[in-house]
């Protein structure tokens, strides 16, 4: 395998980027091209840094509802997102070690998933439209963040999205796309938060060599295509066919079983 180079640092920053917010895998994404190139893994501190560039780029888009969040102004969207990010938190600590040891190198777990929850994704949508709009849901109500928290768990599966598990889970509840999407994205704060404080207490326990320039390089470059791909994403929503995304993720699937 070639040595980790920046060329391999950019590439994958900007694949982070580009779909850790979208319905379709960032792990799955990440590991393929890694394959397909037969690159070295990047290392933790180059993770990390991609990892911290998603979570800059959803803090900076969402930063007046997280001024009104934190400023008690809007204490109950706090409690919805703190109350939805225990169940990942408690089943990540408890599975870290099976799914990295056991999940993360088996390809057909890739593969199903990524169509399963594909599958999940374009049925929910359709529970969604079908719903008469005066009987939609406004607002995600305490249990129901709770609901998607727990479904949030999924995410652990390599190839599931955990963008497309929480919104799909707030569609097949009624709300529309963009609302579906713009919570998902708020649980992906605290869901960021919990990656990169894990890496970096790996870090702390296994130091390791870094190229500073590589994690400026890698940091902006995944905060720029993260930020544009949450704009575009919650932008275009509504006239993107989800029907898409699915059959996106079904070719992604046969490309993981046949080139890995």
């Amino acid at each position: 395998m070639t040595e980790p180079n920046f060329i391999q640092w950019l590439v994958l920053a900007i694949i982070q980027g580009l779909t850790e917010y979208l319905p379709i895998s960032s792990s799955a994404h990440l590991i393929l091209v890694s394959k397909m190139m037969n690159w070295q893994d990047q290392g933790l501190v180059m993770d990390i840094a991609a990892h911290g560039g998603s979570l800059l780029a959803v803090l900076w888009y969402f930063k007046d509802e997280l001024v009104k969040l934190f400023t008690g102004k809007n204490w109950s969207l706090f409690n919805k997102l703190a109350l939805a990010s225990i169940p990942l938190a408690v089943f990540g600590y408890v599975f870290k070690d099976f799914i990295e040891n056991n999940l993360r190198s088996n390809t057909t777990i890739f593969a199903i998933s990524s169509i399963a929850f594909g599958i999940l994704l374009y049925v929910s949508d359709i529970i969604q439209k079908k719903k008469p709009e005066q009987s939609k849901p406004k607002e995600i109500s305490l249990k129901q963040a709770i609901v998607i928290g727990f479904a949030q768990v999924c995410a652990l599966i390599p190839g599931a999205s955990r963008s497309g598990v929480t919104m799909s889970v707030a569609m097949g509840m009624g709300f529309n796309r963009t609302k579906a999407a713009k919570f998902s994205f708020l649980m992906a704060i605290p869901a960021l938060l919990m990656t990169t404080s894990y890496g970096f207490l790996k870090l702390i326990k296994e130091p390791s060599d870094y190229n500073l320039m590589g994690v400026l390089v890698v940091f902006t470059a995944s905060f720029v295509t993260s930020l544009l791909s949450i704009k575009l994403f919650l932008k275009l929503i509504e006239q993107i066919p989800i029907s898409a995304f699915l059959w996106y993720r079904i070719a992604l699937a046969v490309l993981i079983m046949t080139l890995l």
